[in-house]
């Protein structure tokens, strides 16, 4: 077994994380590193921080793995005068390399989603908000019986005919092709001014639409025909199996109360804890989850019909009005849980390290990953309230006013 290249972990985490489904604003993949340093020791974390890096020399680690990025906004300077500066000047000091897997690795199978999910005990989990599937076309083309095959493997070469785990998947029929070529034409079977007839096979073959143009030349390359007859239909798009946040129930139901007592126990500790609106006993079952800040997805929580959601950075305005929402409809859901953000995202390292050690071993290299184990949650401490939370009395007010 060999270390693999930084190029080679890159391209194995990529697979994972495809950075094509990172939001646009996202800034996600390699950040400092050389492509053909080896790597021997992978060290995962929730931020780019100084305790990270701190870790990361200790162990000798050759490259962080975090998933917030560390240049979300661009910057016209990484001196080492400014905090972030000189945390990249540490690194490449250091040769160690940074990556950055952030709203990719949000939406992907195995991902931070689906890891808080799998942390709660969620079962039968879906996307919350599903991405479309990739485009599809599908090219149908007319070819002489004994060409079809050598078409099927021109079209496959160039990216057809894959389906999940398949490839060269083709459909063929077969009929009769008849055409008459023009004094201008160059026709393979035939003659000008005589019509033909030909046992043709309607070969259907489905390809990413963003490989038309290669598919298209692919096909008339290996088209015997001077003018091929074909046809390109686009698909109709639906819902894809990766998306942002999950949506699963739990094996048992439970009360709101012990489903929040669950989560504390799931997740690592913080100052904050795991804060919940609702009524305590209400029943939960149903679960929608987003891993980091998640008062965005609202609509799609209510709209999947769940007993409780759980993400991180609830603000006061928009859990309020959900509430309110909920309590005027008459379901009183879905109820809310709260916890810090650090939290949501810490169980997908775990993931990330295993998949990664997976991949090395699958092509015949090894890296040795670890989790890392500082808490890079910013808050440090909380001051619990005296006596549990009750109805504040009206204040009377000022003598002379109404």
């Amino acid at each position: 077994m060999t270390d693999p290249a930084l190029a080679d972990v890159v391209r194995f985490l990529e697979a994972r994380y495809p950075p094509s489904t990172a939001e646009s604003w996202d800034a996600v993949g390699l950040v400092t590193g050389d492509p053909v340093q080896p790597v021997r020791r992978v060290l995962f974390a929730v931020d780019p921080v100084v305790a990270v890096v701190d870790e990361a020399e200790a162990w000798g680690a050759d490259l962080v793995v975090t998933h917030h990025p560390l240049l979300l906004r661009p910057v016209h300077s990484i001196a080492a005068t400014t905090s972030k500066g000189a945390l990249l000047h540490r690194l490449v000091r250091s040769g160690t390399a940074l990556f950055t897997a952030h709203t990719n690795a949000d939406a992907a199978t195995g991902g931070v989603n689906d890891a808080l999910a799998e942390a709660l005990g969620l079962v039968d989990t879906a996307p919350l908000d599903p991405a479309p599937a990739e485009a599809l076309d599908k090219h149908a083309v007319f070819v002489p019986v004994a060409d079809a095959e050598r078409l099927v493997d021109a079209l496959s070469a160039a990216g057809a005919g894959e389906i999940g785990h398949y490839t060269r998947c083709a459909w063929t029929s077969t009929g009769e092709g008849t055409f008459t070529p023009s004094a201008d034409a160059s026709p393979a079977i035939g003659s000008a001014g005589h019509t033909s007839r030909v046992v043709e096979a309607r070969v259907e073959m489905v390809a990413p639409r963003r490989l038309r143009a290669a598919v298209v030349a692919a096909m008339r390359a290996a088209h015997p025909y001077e003018e091929p007859a074909f046809d390109v239909l686009e698909l109709a798009s639906w819902p894809g199996t990766t998306g942002a946040g999950r949506v699963g129930r739990l094996p048992e139901a439970t009360t709101l109360r012990a489903f929040a007592a669950s989560v504390a126990a799931a997740l690592p500790p913080t100052s904050q804890g795991v804060r919940f609106a609702g009524d305590p006993g209400g029943r939960v079952e149903h679960v929608a989850v987003v891993g980091g800040s998640g008062d965005s997805f609202f609509d799609a929580v209510r709209a999947s019909g769940v007993d409780a959601y759980l993400t991180a950075d609830l603000r006061h305005h928009p859990a309020s009005e959900l509430r309110e929402r909920a309590e005027h409809d008459g379901s009183a859901r879905p109820y809310l849980v709260d916890v810090a953000h650090f939290a949501s995202e810490w169980p997908w390292l775990a993931h990330a390290a295993r998949a990664l050690a997976q991949d090395a071993a699958a092509t015949g290299t090894t890296v040795e990953t670890r989790v890392s184990t500082v808490s890079t949650d910013p808050w440090t401490g909380r001051v619990a309230s005296p006596e549990p939370p009750q109805a504040l009395e009206p204040t009377a007010p000022p003598e002379g006013h109404p």
